[in-house]
């Protein structure tokens, strides 16, 4: 089993930057594709991002592409999330997700293709 810390979190100006990060421990990050989400208030939890668990696949969700990066640092079992001009839109707690299905070079996009969840790290951007 993995544990997931999400950490980074924080109140930016919109077209600002922030970068999130996710922390695993328990089992190596390499077994797991990973995926971020989000929720933004009185909504529903949406997808984000996810990465393949070598980081060669990426998938993004039409509204962040070009603006979101996720990437993977499995020798410091951490993935990250880098936000570039950022939305009022893009408030929201964002989750970090563990899949631990066997398919090479693939990273799911629903929620039920993950597996574990962390806490979530709340980032507010200010119009």
């Amino acid at each position: 089993q993995v544990q997931l810390v999400e950490s980074g979190g924080g109140l930016v100006q919109g077209g600002g930057s922030l970068r999130v990060s996710c922390a695993a421990s328990g089992r190596t990050l390499s077994r797991y594709a990973m995926g971020w989400f989000r929720q933004a208030p009185g909504k529903e939890r949406e997808f984000v991002a996810a990465i393949s668990r070598s980081g060669g696949n990426t998938y993004y969700t039409d509204s962040v592409k070009g603006r979101f990066t996720i990437s993977r640092d499995n020798a410091k079992n951490t993935v990250y999330l880098q936000m570039n001009s950022l939305k009022p839109e893009d408030t929201a707690v964002y989750y970090c997700a563990a899949d631990s299905s066997t398919i090479i070079g693939y990273a799911g996009t629903e929620m039920d293709d993950y597996d574990y969840w962390g806490q979530g790290t709340q980032v507010t951007v200010s119009s």
